[in-house]
């Protein structure tokens, strides 16, 4: 964890931002996976590592915003226990480390709780995520379950995601480990993979590197021939000469700090010349989207802009046709793009996406835009210095959604659909990096991946 001053500071801001009442965050449980002793591998609540950073299970904490207090339950370990788990630190210990005096057992918050509910005071919770911390909930606050998430209290949802959004020094450090890992994991990748092997056998070596260097995914690994399939976790195919394999994978370090990249990997060492064709229009667009990242730029323009450029270049190959700002303006480009352009991150992949995408990536100006392929923007608002996010363009060629654009004579006046059918089999692109928004633009975090098609080449000619 952090120092004790890094935690007494995040809740000291928070308690400036929420006017009054008792804020109550809870951790998370051990959760089984197919039966009660096994168990899948233990994450914390990403908020509440924020605030409290003790990564055990079966916590909660609270902070009394009139009182200033803190407190942090849960029980510690019998002795039954510690046969199966060995000897762990005692509760009150973690505490300290976190700069919290007051560790009281597990019982002890419903008394908390109800008694200010009792005396008619604001309990402001997050939305959950998690039945068992529903359930949790619903019993403290006296309601049903599947009510919980209509008590949620949008004051505190808006002042953890102003906090959170903004990375400090220390956050950057940790996402710049994970992308040690990361690195790591796609050249890797490129040097291994070859015709003749199966998907699984790649995709466990990429695992095998982060469980090696932090014991953790960020997210399941992506690695697929089928990169039309945005997120595919299928590894069943064999891989042969002449396919691409879209890898999109990330680690998390031991604070659960993430990383996310994509990079599309020729089989066979070499991509051909039509892949080729696609892979340089994708890479140009990320290239543009870049430059255009800056604070006070909103995010739905550069994605706006990657989709422009995303159009001029399948114009150069004749699959689209017409101007390619009225393209994206009509919508053509969502028939090879259809998801956004990227996302934040932090402590979660997709940082703070349980906390709700309206709240984390739109503002009460800056509305979700319904349609098809904007609608999966999941940041759209204007970039502030601090903020980390990725830069993900693509371009997938999906036969049901072809078929289905054309039998419907969608964007007939931009899609030449008898060029597009030629690329049904295709696959997919995708080049993903991350990025730091800075005073004057954006800095890429960690070591820089081959991306470029000679680089690309020269790491997958190492094997």
């Amino acid at each position: 964890m952090f120092s004790a001053e890094t935690y007494i500071s995040r809740r000291a801001e928070l308690k400036s931002q929420v006017e009054s009442g008792l804020v109550v965050l809870l951790g998370n449980e051990d959760s089984p996976s197919n039966y009660t002793d096994n168990i899948y591998p233990f994450r914390q609540d990403s908020s509440f590592l924020y605030y409290f950073g003790i990564d055990k299970p079966g916590l909660a904490a609270v902070i009394d915003i009139d009182g200033g207090s803190e407190y942090i339950f849960g029980d510690d370990l019998t002795v039954e226990q510690i046969v199966w788990t060995g000897p762990q630190p005692l509760l009150r210990e973690l505490a300290l480390q976190v700069g919290v005096s007051e560790a009281r057992n597990s019982e002890e918050l419903k008394t908390v709780v109800q008694a200010a509910m009792s005396a008619g005071r604001s309990i402001h919770i997050l939305p959950q995520y998690r039945t068992a911390n529903k359930m949790k909930l619903g019993v403290l606050l006296g309601i049903p379950a599947e009510q919980v998430n209509s008590k949620v209290s949008e004051e505190l949802v808006k002042a953890v995601i102003a906090q959170r959004s903004i990375k400090s020094v220390e956050e950057i450090e940790q996402i710049e480990l994970a992308l040690e890992g990361a690195y790591e994991m796609v050249t890797t990748a490129m040097r291994v993979t070859q015709p003749g092997m199966y998907e699984r056998e790649v995709a466990g070596i990429i695992e095998g590197i982060a469980v090696k260097n932090s014991g953790r995914l960020s997210f399941p690994v992506i690695f697929t021939v089928h990169g039309e399939t945005l997120h595919n976790l299928e590894y069943k195919n064999l891989m042969r000469e002449g396919d691409i394999i879209v890898c999109d994978c990330g680690s998390e370090t031991e604070l659960h700090y993430a990383s996310d990249v994509t990079r599309t990997i020729p089989v066979s060492g070499k991509f051909t010349a039509r892949q080729q064709e696609i892979y340089s229009i994708v890479f140009d667009s990320q290239k543009v989207a870049i430059e255009a990242v800056r604070p006070g730029v909103e995010f739905r323009d550069v994605h706006r802009i990657a989709c422009v450029e995303l159009l001029k270049g399948l114009k150069s190959l004749g699959l689209v046709k017409g101007d390619p700002d009225e393209g994206v303006a009509a919508g053509a480009h969502t028939l090879f793009f259809q998801c956004g352009l990227g996302h934040m991150m932090g402590l979660d992949v997709h940082d703070m996406e349980g906390l709700g995408e309206d709240y984390v990536g739109y503002t009460e100006d800056i509305k979700r835009n319904p349609a098809f392929g904007w609608r999966s923007l999941r940041l759209a608002k204007a970039l502030e210095p601090g903020y980390v996010i990725t830069i993900e363009p693509g371009i997938y060629f999906i036969p049901q959604l072809i078929e289905r654009f054309e039998a419907e004579n969608k964007f007939t006046d931009f899609v030449d659909y008898s060029k597009v059918r030629e690329y049904i089999g295709f696959g997919g692109v995708r080049i993903e990096d991350d990025f730091l928004v800075t005073e004057d633009g954006c800095r890429l975090l960690g070591k820089k991946i081959p991306g470029s098609i000679e680089e690309v080449h020269g790491m997958c000619s190492e094997k």
